[in-house]
């Protein structure tokens, strides 16, 4: 393990993947713990490193330019040898991808507030020329309280440029691919949307739309085949949501939502109409809890009898009190 990455002091591996390492930092500058994510330059000629230097930056300063309170910040970026490295902030949580796994609880509106989160992510990327061209569940970090943050903008482009350049093939998550990802047409912003909708499928139902015991009958359904209704498999979900979820997978780019915005639009639509029918659910257990309440507001045997005896003793005082007024009088 590297002990430093420019000014960078590594503590602890986070994680592994074809590409690289992920490592947890100290920033002596600024006092604080960063993510280093690296990407192994190794197998390139000195040309080829140099094109894919110049590729580097213009993506990591493209994504660096996101501020969204949904994305993971870049810090910095810069190179060790044949290392690539990127200093983000460094986040403290689990990946959607372990809830999904371990099949949290999450009720219908807390999925979808996460989605919501994500899709105004993906807005404010696509807004400012960044396409992620990744998103898959293990990308998206929720935090405390269900805030999420969406992590590796641009990086998926880096990668793809650096082994197109090695081997022309296709790099990206084989589950979560847009269709014309799949099949080498441009990518634009309508891609994210169509993976984003197969992690939304995948949280609601927790299942995959589409699966198979190889890449290659995944992809084929990708292309060719439509979904379950995610309500055929959770009865919870409604139709508005399945809906939402049918536009995002649309084979077709142009049959998808336009943009992000319009996508976090219905969601939180969604969101609302669901609020405000739980709210009123709520209030009608509320009145019959205090229905049933009063209605059974008995009066038992022995409350009863205490009262014919409490009655009892307080006649026999009324009545023992007017007869010694009578006597009294009668005396004068």
């Amino acid at each position: 393990m590297e002990s430093h990455l420019g000014r960078y002091e590594i503590h602890e591996e986070l994680g592994r993947g074809e590409m690289g390492v992920v490592y947890k930092a100290y920033d002596p500058l600024i006092d604080r713990f960063v993510a280093i994510k690296t990407i192994d330059l190794q197998k390139l000629g000195e040309k080829e490193k140099d094109e894919y230097k110049a590729r580097f930056y213009q993506e990591a300063k493209a994504a660096g330019r996101l501020n969204h309170p949904n994305i993971i910040t870049i810090y910095d970026l810069g190179r060790k040898g044949d290392i690539a490295y990127i200093a983000m902030e460094l986040m403290e949580g689990p990946e959607l991808q372990d809830i999904v796994a371990e099949n949290q609880p999450l009720s219908i509106g807390e999925k979808l507030d996460v989605a919501f989160q994500v899709a105004e992510g993906l807005a404010y990327a696509h807004e400012h020329g960044v396409v992620h061209r990744d998103i898959k569940p293990s990308n998206i970090m929720v935090l405390r309280g269900l805030h999420v943050k969406i992590a590796d903008f641009g990086i998926a482009r880096m990668e793809s440029s650096l082994w197109r350049t090695q081997v022309d093939k296709i790099i990206g998550s084989p589950l979560y691919m847009s269709p014309e990802q799949i099949q080498s047409h441009p990518i634009d912003p309508r891609s994210d949307i169509f993976s984003f909708g197969i992690v939304l499928y995948q949280m609601l139902t927790g299942k995959l739309p589409f699966s198979g015991d190889n890449v290659n009958s995944v992809w084929y359904q990708i292309i060719n085949e439509e979904p379950q209704k995610p309500s055929s498999l959770n009865p919870e979900i409604p139709d508005m949501l399945d809906q939402i979820v049918a536009k995002c997978l649309a084979k077709k780019p142009e049959d998808r939502y336009t943009n992000a915005n319009e996508l976090a639009g219905d969601l939180h639509s969604c969101r609302s109409i669901l609020s405000h029918a739980n709210t009123n659910t709520d209030h009608r257990n509320r009145y019959f809890e205090s229905a049933g309440a009063t209605n059974t507001r008995k009066i038992t045997r022995v409350q009863l009898i205490w009262i014919i005896v409490l009655t009892a003793l307080l006649s026999i005082g009324i009545y023992a009190l007017i007869d010694q007024l009578f006597i009294d009088k009668f005396q004068e």
